[in-house]
C-alpha cells in the first residue's frame, strides 16, 4: 500500500524527484488525517477539439456573446493553463506528439496524411507506424480500459487501406472518421467519405455532420457506464468546428443575427452545440459519480482555419487566435498555442490560472502516467517531460525547449501568417527560422505574446545560440538542410 499523504506526493511532483512506482498514490480523505491511505488511478478523459482557436472560447477572451459555459466549467473547476502548445500546426504531426510523446518528426509525419502519392512526394509515411510507444498501450497494458471516440487521422482514409486499426495501439474500442479505418462514422454526401466507404475494414454508420458530437458523446458515456467499475481512459476527439461547418437549421437559426458573416454565423451554431455537448459528457460523469475518479483535459490540435478562399471572398476566416500572430498552418503563436484545461475535481486546485508553466502536447504521455501509475514504454526516449505537477496545481519551469518543423504544405491563406519552416522556444524566448537558418526571428514572449518585434539583429548571440540548438535538433530527426 502507498505510504504517502498527499502534501507529500505534490511535494516530490514540485521538486521533481517523483519515483517510478509511487504513481497515483494520493491520499483519500481518511489519510489526510493521517490514518490510512489508499492508491487512486485516475480515470482519463482526453477532450481534443479540431481546429479550435485559443480565443474561442469565452474563458480564453472568446465573444462573449456566445459564452462556452460547460468548457468555461472546466476552468473554473481546473487549472487554465495559457503556455500549452501543440507540436504541430496541423492535425496529423499533432496527434501524433500527443499520444506518442515524440516529436512526429520522427516518425515522418511532418503535416497532415493524405493519399499515398502526395504523401511520398512529402516523404512522409502513409501512418503512424504502429511500433511507436503509444499512450492507450500503456493504460492498457496497466489494466485501463482504453477507447477511441472521434477523429484519428494518424493513418487511414483516402487511397491508404492498409493503416493498423485503432485497436492495433492499443484501443479496445474505438469509432473514428473518414481519416481512420476500423468501425467509423462517414458524412452522408462527403467525397472523401465515400472514398473511406470503399476501403471497408470496420462497420460504417452514415451520418450528418452535425449529428457526429452527439454521436460521440453518447458512445463515450456508454463506455464509461460499461467500465466504470474499473479505471478507463478515452480519447473523444471532436471535430465539429472544422471547417466547412453544418449546423443543423435550427441551430443556425439561433445566430440569425450574425448573418452578414455567413462563416461566421455557422462557426458560432456549431461551436456553441459542441459546448452543450461537452456539457452532456460532464453532466453524465457526475450523475454517475465520477468527477471525484477522473482527470479531464481539454485542449485544440492547432489553430482555426486560414484557407485563402475566405479573404478571396472578402471574409476574415471563422475561429479566433485573439491579438497573438498566425493561424492553422503556421508556427507562429496563433498556429501552436492553444487552450489547455485540466480538472480533477477534489485534487486539482479549482479556478487556478497557470500562467508561467510551457507545456506541449507530447508531455502528456510522460504526465499523465505519472499521475495513473501507469509504466513508461521500456528502451524508448520520449521527447516530452512529466509536468504531472503543474497538473496538480504547482507552477514549474520545463528543463528542455520545445522545437518545431512545419514544411509549409498547405500554407496559410493570409500571407503575414507564413512563418518560417523551423521553431523553438526555451524559456521566454522563441526563434523561428529556415532549414539554413536564414530569414531569423527573434522574439521574447514575455514581453511580446503577440510576436510583433523581431529581436534577432539586437540579441545576436542568443539568437545564434538558439539556431545552434535547433539546427542540431533538425539534424537528429534527420531533416535536410
Amino acid at each position: 500500500m502507498c505510504s504517502l499523504t498527499r502534501r507529500d506526493f505534490l511535494g516530490t511532483l514540485g521538486a521533481g524527484l517523483f519515483v517510478p512506482g509511487l504513481g497515483g498514490c494520493l491520499a483519500d480523505k481518511s489519510g489526510l488525517s493521517g490514518t490510512k491511505t489508499k492508491p487512486v488511478r485516475p480515470n482519463i478523459l482526453m477532450i481534443l477539439v479540431d481546429d479550435m482557436g485559443y480565443a474561442d472560447p469565452s474563458c480564453y477572451g472568446g465573444d462573449l456573446t456566445i459564452p462556452t459555459p460547460n468548457i468555461d466549467r472546466l476552468a473554473r473547476e481546473g487549472i487554465r493553463f495559457t503556455q500549452f502548445y501543440v507540436n504541430s500546426p496541423v492535425c496529423s504531426p499533432s496527434r501524433v506528439a500527443l499520444m506518442t510523446g515524440q516529436y512526429p518528426a520522427r516518425w515522418r509525419i511532418f503535416t497532415y496524411l493524405d493519399r499515398r502519392e502526395l504523401n511520398r512526394k512529402r516523404r512522409m509515411a502513409d501512418f503512424l507506424d504502429p511500433s511507436a510507444p503509444f499512450l492507450a498501450r500503456q493504460f492498457k497494458a496497466a489494466g485501463y480500459a482504453v477507447a477511441h471516440f472521434g477523429k484519428w487521422h494518424m493513418g487511414g482514409g483516402r487511397d491508404v487501406g492498409d493503416a493498423p486499426l485503432p485497436t492495433e495501439y492499443g484501443f479496445d474500442e474505438s469509432s473514428v472518421a473518414f481519416e481512420g479505418l476500423g468501425d467509423r462514422l462517414l458524412i452522408r454526401g462527403d467525397g472523401l467519405s465515400n472514398q473511406s466507404a470503399r476501403l471497408g475494414r470496420g462497420q460504417i454508420t452514415w451520418v450528418e455532420k452535425h449529428q457526429i458530437t452527439q454521436i460521440r458523446v453518447d458512445q463515450t458515456l456508454d463506455f464509461i457506464r460499461r467500465n466504470k467499475d474499473k479505471p478507463f481512459y478515452v480519447n473523444v476527439w471532436l471535430n465539429d468546428v472544422h471547417d466547412p461547418h453544418f449546423p443543423a437549421p435550427e441551430q443556425l437559426e439561433k445566430f440569425r443575427s450574425y448573418s452578414a458573416n455567413p462563416y461566421v454565423q455557422k462557426f458560432y451554431a456549431v461551436l456553441e452545440e459542441m459546448d452543450r455537448q461537452i456539457g452532456r459528457l460532464l453532466d453524465g460523469l457526475a450523475e454517475m459519480g465520477l468527477e471525484e475518479k477522473t482527470l479531464v483535459i481539454l485542449t485544440s490540435d492547432n489553430g482555426p482555419t486560414d484557407w485563402a478562399s475566405y479573404y478571396k471572398e472578402g471574409w476574415p476566416p471563422p475561429g479566433s487566435v485573439g491579438d497573438f500572430k498566425g493561424r492553422k498552418w503556421s508556427l507562429y503563436e496563433g498556429g501552436i498555442r492553444m487552450p489547455f484545461l485540466v480538472r480533477w475535481k477534489g485534487t486539482v486546485p479549482a479556478g487556478k490560472i497557470n500562467q508561467s508553466t510551457v507545456v506541449c502536447g507530447a508531455d502528456l504521455f510522460p504526465s499523465l502516467c505519472t499521475l495513473a501509475g501507469v509504466g513508461l514504454p521500456s528502451g524508448v526516449q520520449l521527447d516530452g517531460e512529466d509536468m504531472s505537477a503543474a497538473f496538480l496545481g504547482t507552477e514549474i519551469e520545463r528543463k528542455e525547449p520545445i522545437f518545431w518543423y512545419y514544411p509549409n504544405d498547405p500554407r496559410p491563406g493570409k500571407p503575414e501568417n507564413v512563418s518560417p519552416v523551423l521553431a523553438v522556444r526555451e524559456g521566454p524566448w522563441k526563434l523561428l527560422a529556415g532549414l539554413k537558418g536564414q530569414n531569423r526571428q527573434l522574439y521574447n514572449l514575455a514581453d511580446d505574446p503577440n510576436e510583433r518585434e523581431n529581436l534577432a539583429r539586437q540579441n545576436p548571440q542568443t539568437a545564434q545560440r538558439l539556431w545552434e540548438k535547433l539546427r542540431t535538433w533538425a539534424d537528429s530527426i534527420g531533416l535536410e538542410r
